[in-house]
């Protein structure tokens, strides 16, 4: 099992990027944003931890995601299903035929039949 370490903004370095460090190993790093996005290690601290962003959102948060920095949960509206509809053979034999000549045509066989 990997251990968790929290990784919070600490200030802004003269490149704008902002600096994140990690409390409990050292690590620090400075993350760029547009126009030229990227990360930056400082310091390495420990490698074999995964670090996670934390923002503290202040004493006001009321829900332990909004204590975390993840913000309220919201429920995401989905679209209503479609209903399937049923594939059916076309019923215009005259329109099958033509489109099955021009896949002949093109090289297509359709059918089994064999291309023209």
């Amino acid at each position: 099992m990997r251990v968790i370490h929290e990784m919070r903004p600490v200030g802004r370095l003269s490149s704008g990027a902002e600096e994140w460090a990690c409390p409990t190993c050292g690590r620090r790093v400075a993350l760029a944003g547009p126009p030229k996005p990227g990360l930056t290690v400082l310091e390495a601290g420990d490698e074999s931890a995964v670090h996670v962003g934390i923002v503290d959102p202040g004493p006001n948060a009321d829900s332990p995601a909004e204590r975390y920095g993840l913000g309220p949960v919201q429920e995401i509206p989905r679209p209503p299903s479609m209903p399937v509809l049923p594939v059916s053979p076309p019923d215009d034999s005259a329109a099958a035929e033509q489109d099955r000549r021009w896949l002949a045509e093109i090289g297509i066989d359709w059918d089994g039949g064999a291309a023209a």
